[in-house]
């Protein structure tokens, strides 16, 4: 049988990003059912959580050996390069959000045997922060708006903020009533989950970030504030 034809430059690439933007929603999706399972109470929400954990890893080694591909025979340009190494980094962070969501669902199906510890205040408010980052920043990375990408990064502390406070309120929980600290410590890790999502949410949108803008903003915490404030203009302007 005669070989099929490779891909051309342009269909490869608009595989790739489509491949991409599969994997965030159905990350978005895992993030979504694992915090339904916990307020909601519903380990077959948690179930179907762990279940579509297996194509999302799936998608990273398609996208992982596209783009291998991508390089070896198409000679990519440096804006090229740029958008392989983003994606690349993008799509790790989101296999890793979802990793963190499947956590979150068997912790929520271990909660959901024992009568709830306090009413969720705090973890919705934190769920609905950080699944406003990882959509937020797809987007950013859709519409090519890095400047929107910046205030993406700025709700990290906030996530930060809500977790610390959730934190002093369960260790007390824990210290009053020891037979609190079993359901007290998966709340716990639950909470440190939405952190970590929210971690890496912000090292999606600081990747969109380089994308469009060629300047590399991780750990300078001082000119991303400055950026976002517009105290400081950037001086890249890259057209991908």
């Amino acid at each position: 049988m005669p070989e099929k034809d490779p891909l051309s430059f342009e269909q490869l690439l608009n595989q790739i990003r489509s491949d991409l933007l599969l994997m965030a929603g159905l990350v978005d999706r895992s993030v979504s059912l694992a915090l339904r399972s916990l307020f909601e109470r519903d380990d077959r929400l948690a179930e179907t959580v762990e279940r579509e954990d297996v194509p999302i890893d799936e998608l990273e080694v398609k996208l992982d050996e596209a783009i291998v591909t991508y390089i070896a025979t198409h000679q990519p340009v440096a804006t090229d390069c740029r958008f392989m190494i983003v994606t690349t980094q993008i799509s790790s962070n989101l296999e890793r959000i979802a990793d963190l969501a499947v956590g979150i669902a068997r912790r929520a199906k271990a909660l959901n045997r024992e009568p709830q510890l306090k009413p969720y205040i705090d973890l919705p408010r934190m769920g609905n922060i950080v699944l406003d980052m990882i959509r937020g920043a797809i987007q950013c990375f859709i519409q090519k708006a890095p400047e929107e990408a910046l205030q993406i990064i700025r709700k990290d502390k906030e996530v930060d903020g809500i977790r610390n406070q959730l934190s002093r309120e369960l260790v007390s929980f824990m210290i009053e009533d020891p037979a609190t600290i079993t359901r007290a410590l998966h709340l716990l890790f639950i909470a440190h989950s939405l952190e970590r999502m929210a971690d890496h949410g912000k090292n999606i949108a600081e990747e969109v970030y380089y994308l469009y803008r060629a300047e590399d903003i991780r750990h300078r915490k001082e000119l991303v504030e400055a950026l976002a404030e517009g105290t400081v203009s950037p001086d890249k302007n890259v057209s991908i």
